[in-house]
């Protein structure tokens, strides 16, 4: 899966060196990015709706169960503003490119259109970079620290892309809790970004 996310990333930046914007699967491409961020959206919304554990785990844990997502929020966002400091990015780029959470796909596309072409493309490498460090940390965290951490640098990818690591590497629980997180932090990140943006 990571291959194929970095193999997709330089045959688009091919793409767009070799002036092959103006080919038609291409420009098709370009020209609807919304809608196939809509429709992205929607697929995330269809993997939450057949994860049918979640709601017994609300149930169990109660408001705890937000305890998670709460502090992978906060961290990121702290993180993002810090970067922002030590990198000399404008404050609300940095928070609203840390506000992703590792979904590259809807942080690019609306970073760009919040601020243009560069901020976009640091918020996509910014996030996939993330889905990708938590390929290789899960692993190493599992067995050094403990299953519930886990979940952080997974953050929005913890109920789709990275759960195949947290099914491997964890327990039961700690997969339901990854995938509630995953919901939570998805769900927040659209509103996060534009917030993080106009606020910040």
């Amino acid at each position: 899966m990571v291959y194929l996310a970095v193999i997709a990333l330089l045959c688009g930046i091919a793409c767009g060196m070799a002036g092959l914007d103006n080919v038609l699967p291409v420009e098709m491409i370009v020209s609807n990015k919304d809608l196939i961020l809509y429709i992205l959206m929607f697929l995330v919304g269809i993997s939450i709706g057949l994860n049918r554990g979640i709601v017994s785990k609300i149930k169990e844990y109660h408001i705890k169960i937000f305890v998670i997502p709460a502090g992978i929020i906060a961290g990121s966002l702290a993180g993002g503003i810090v970067s922002g400091l030590l990198t000399g990015l404008p404050l609300n780029q940095s928070a609203a490119t840390a506000a992703g959470m590792g979904w590259y796909s809807l942080s690019g596309v609306a970073i760009g259109n919040l601020a243009g072409a560069q901020a976009g493309s640091i918020a996509f490498l910014s996030n996939l970079l993330r889905e990708i460090f938590s390929f290789f940390s899960i692993p190493w965290i599992s067995k050094n620290l403990n299953y519930l951490t886990c979940i952080a640098p997974a953050g929005a990818t913890s109920e789709d892309t990275t759960l195949p690591m947290m099914i491997r590497y964890t327990n039961g629980e700690t997969v339901v809790l990854s995938v509630f997180n995953g919901v939570i932090c998805s769900a927040a990140v659209p509103f996060l970004i534009s917030f993080c943006f106009h606020f910040f």
